[in-house]
Formats: structure tokens, C-alpha cells, sequence
């Protein structure tokens, strides 16, 4: 008599169909990001003007970040002033909106307020976030216009507070107070939905509790909802600043006649100004998109290293593991 073996049971895997779905990003990604990446290390290494298609090594690098002969000092006073602008702006309006936008987050979350109309307002305060960078640079530009038609310069003439007319956008201080005051205001609303979505992932087993043992609302702040919203304030923090170092519509737009300010000129500012010259310089601009590139991610690393610690690391490669570990498993 033949004996009967159990037979064992194929299972399908439809993981292979998976790939078909994710292709278009793939092929966008190589069309629109890598490739474009890939030109510009390699168009750092030659040269500009007349001479763009010649090879010079990591001269365009040389002249950027230490300088020399005369016109490369001048390459180099302008990169490493363009760079201190753009962290004074990101610092100046990122601090502001971080501490609006959670205290906002906060405060529509929290149960124990009651606030009537609390989706029209999340609308109005994240609605300057859907308008164009150039509808709030000129709508800024002409309330405080130089001129006696500006209309802050306008009304403080006529209250007879000045005597004659600021020159808001033209002013070191003031235009870059300006600048990060839109910045902030543009932004804060994207950030304080982010932040609330973090804040409405906790447990709210864990606000009750404290309610019940007596804490005091910034215990409850401090205690709870701040490291637990860790994970989302890492990304809100990083995403903020490669926003903030890729800086450019409002710095960009901000001035008068021709000329770009000194004083706002980014890096972006100055990538986008020596790839337009007359002569364009292609090498400056691809060597600076580089260094900002690698600077963007040496940061990004050392702002997530110093807001995890080894348990949060440790708890991140036991579950790389464990899901590797189930996916072999379901192909057996």
C-alpha cells in the first residue's frame, strides 16, 4: 500500500506586482534626481565662461571655501557671506515658528480647552502656506515700500512719528526681519498640523492618568507630550532645515530695481545668480549646489544622532530585523 504524504502547499507571492507600482517613482527619481545630481558633481569640476566645457579639478571648490587670487577672494567673500545669511535667516525664523507652532499644536489639542471654531482657524493659519512666494513678497514689498507711498511709511508720516521715510527694504535689519517674519508666517501652519498629528498619535490613556495623579499642565508638557512628539520634531526639524538652507523665492524677490541685496543673498540666491550671467559661471554654481548638498546632510546625520539615543537606535535595528525575519519566513 502507498503511502500518503501530506503534500505541501505552494503559497503564491504577490510581491513581485508590487515593483510594478513603485516603477514610476523609480523612473521619476532617475529622471528629475539623480541624474540631475549626477551632472551637477560633474559639472563642478569644469570650468566657466567660455572655458565651461574645460576640466579644472577642484579649482571651482578652491576658489568657493579658501579663496587666493583676486577674482577667486571675491568668489570666496561672496559664498561665505551668502552662507552666514542663510543660517541667520533660517535661525530667525525657524526659532519663532517652532515655538508658535507648538504652542498652537498644543493648545488645539489639548481636551481640557474648549475652543469653538477650531478648524476655521487651523485653515486660516495654514493657508499662507498654499499662497505664492512672490504674491507675499509683493505684498509685502508694498506695505513697506521705501518710499512715502509704502503703507506702514505712509501712515507713520501721517501720525507724524517720522519725519521721513524708512527705507524698510534697502535697511540690513529691517529687510532681514521682514524676510524672516514671511518666512515664519508663510510656514508656521504647516508646521503646527504636523506637530498636531504627532500630538494626536499619543495615547490618550497617558493625559488621563496625569489628570488623575495632579499634574499640572507643563508637567504634562514637559513629561509627556514632549518626548513622546520626539520622532516628528526630528522631522519637522530637519525638514526645516533643508528648507531653510535651500532658501531662495522671498531672499530672491525682496529688493528693488536689479540689483539682489547683499545682505539676503543665500546660497540659492547665489547658485541661481552665476548660472544666469551673461558669462554663466556653471562650475561656482554646481560646486556651491554641492557643498550645500553635503552640508545639508552632514547636518541632517548629526541632528538625528543627537535627538536619538542608543535604545532608540537599538529598538530601530531589532524591528529592521524582526520585519526582514517575517518576510523570509512568508516566502518559505
Amino acid at each position: 500500500m502507498q503511502s500518503l504524504k501530506p503534500q505541501r502547499r505552494r503559497s503564491i507571492s504577490y510581491a513581485k506586482y508590487g515593483y510594478f507600482f513603485i516603477l514610476p517613482f523609480f523612473i521619476t527619481y532617475v529622471f528629475f534626481m539623480l541624474y540631475p545630481l549626477i551632472n551637477t558633481i560633474l559639472l563642478s569640476f569644469k570650468g566657466n565662461g567660455t572655458s565651461a566645457d574645460a576640466s579644472v579639478g577642484f579649482q571651482n571648490y578652491q576658489y568657493l571655501l579658501v579663496g587666493g587670487s583676486r577674482p577667486a577672494q571675491a568668489i570666496h567673500e561672496e559664498f561665505v557671506r551668502s552662507f552666514k545669511n542663510t543660517i541667520i535667516l533660517w535661525f530667525g525664523n525657524f526659532i519663532p515658528q517652532i515655538i508658535l507652532s507648538l504652542l498652537l499644536a498644543v493648545w488645539f489639542t489639548d481636551t481640557k480647552v474648549k475652543i469653538k471654531g477650531t478648524g476655521a482657524f487651523k485653515v486660516i493659519m495654514y493657508m499662507p502656506n498654499i499662497i505664492t512666494a512672490t504674491s507675499v513678497c509683493a505684498l509685502f514689498f508694498i506695505l513697506f515700500a521705501n518710499n512715502k507711498y509704502g503703507a506702514v511709511n505712509s501712515m507713520l508720516l501721517d501720525m507724524g512719528s517720522i519725519a521721513e521715510p524708512i527705507r524698510f527694504v534697502n535697511d540690513v535689519t529691517s529687510s532681514r526681519v521682514l524676510v524672516m517674519f514671511i518666512q515664519t508666517w508663510m510656514w508656521f501652519g504647516n508646521t503646527m498640523i504636523l506637530l498636531m498629528s504627532g500630538i494626536m498619535g499619543i495615547d490618550l490613556s497617558l493625559f488621563e492618568a496625569a489628570s488623575i495623579d495632579g499634574a499640572s499642565s507643563g508637567q504634562v508638557f514637559f513629561r509627556i507630550t514632549l518626548p513622546l512628539l520626539k520622532p516628528i520634531f526630528i522631522y519637522v526639524l530637519i525638514t526645516s532645515m533643508i528648507g531653510g538652507l535651500q532658501m531662495f523665492d522671498i531672499p530672491y524677490l525682496f529688493h528693488e530695481g536689479t540689483a539682489i541685496q547683499k545682505q539676503l543673498e543665500t546660497v540659492a540666491v547665489f547658485v541661481y545668480s552665476h548660472f544666469h550671467l551673461q558669462n554663466p559661471n556653471y562650475g561656482y554654481s554646481a560646486a556651491a549646489s554641492v557643498v550645500l548638498f553635503i552640508i545639508t546632510g552632514v547636518l541632517g546625520i548629526i541632528i538625528y544622532r543627537f535627538n536619538t539615543t542608543g535604545e532608540d537606535r537599538a529598538a530601530a535595528k531589532r524591528d529592521r530585523k524582526r520585519s526582514k525575519n517575517s518576510k523570509l519566513l512568508g516566502g518559505l
